[in-house]
């Protein structure tokens, strides 16, 4: 009988990344198993200092495990060389961080494409697309603007769409809203949900703003380094998020 296994497009075992201090062994990640697959939009929640930002650097492959195991697409990202590590993170991974690290002298759309000519895939095609991704977040009178010429919400949207150009496998945001205003964030976060299920990839999100969760699969709830919860399905989702604002 033929088995097929499932390949999650992110699968982590088990992992731990601890620092040393004048205290002993910290732990910022503490044994952390999860899984994401194709289509699936996942929050990363839990008060500062609880491990969330650690642990999408580790899936971002910015920083190495302690311990444990990193699959992309079935792919141990944890035992890669720092020059296969850069070449998973061209090709296979999206991100975006709070600081968006926009290229100040190339525009809106050459930021985008960016993603693009790094992988030797900007073509007609994907030009095209670059400026429909930006009109699609709100930026299509934008498009030639430099960063500097863009307020932060702007060029915020911008890395987003920089994040999701290149069709990566895994797409990763560190509060991807924290410099827009309600009614941007609701449409960054909702076209950021879109996309995925559209394009099948998948995506987690760290974010504080817990009303963002609304638009997504499933809520990982972490604490001191740890998973301690997980909400899934659209009703159960809008209680925890109603049940946090009492």
């Amino acid at each position: 009988m033929d088995i097929t296994m499932t390949v999650h497009a992110l699968e982590t075992k088990s992992v731990v990344k601890t620092y040393q201090s004048d205290f002993g062994t910290i732990y910022a990640v503490a044994d952390v198993s999860l899984q994401v697959t194709n289509g699936e939009f996942v929050a990363l929640v839990g008060p500062s200092g609880s491990g969330k930002t650690t642990m999408l650097s580790i899936l971002a492959a910015l920083l190495k495990p302690t311990s444990g195991q990193i699959l992309i697409d079935g792919q141990d990202v944890s035992n890669m060389s720092d020059i296969e590590r850069v070449a998973m993170r061209r090709e296979k991974i999206g991100f975006t961080f709070q600081a968006n690290n926009l290229v100040p002298y190339l525009n809106a759309v050459e930021n985008v494409e960016l993603m693009l000519r790094l992988n030797n895939k900007l073509d007609k095609a994907g030009k095209l697309r670059a400026r429909e991704l930006l009109a699609r977040l709100g930026l299509e009178e934008r498009l030639y603007n430099l960063p500097g010429q863009m307020s932060g919400g702007q060029q915020q949207r911008v890395a987003i769409a920089r994040a999701l150009i290149h069709n990566p496998s895994l797409v990763l945001a560190d509060e991807p809203t924290a410099s827009l205003d309600t009614e941007r964030a609701y449409q960054a976060v909702e076209t950021f949900a879109g996309l995925i299920h559209e394009q099948n990839r998948a995506g987690i999100m760290v974010t504080h703003d817990l009303r963002m969760c609304e638009f997504v699969d499933r809520v990982l709830q972490m604490q001191d380094g740890k998973l301690v919860h997980e909400y899934q399905g659209h009703e159960e989702i809008m209680r925890f998020i109603n049940n946090s604002r009492n």
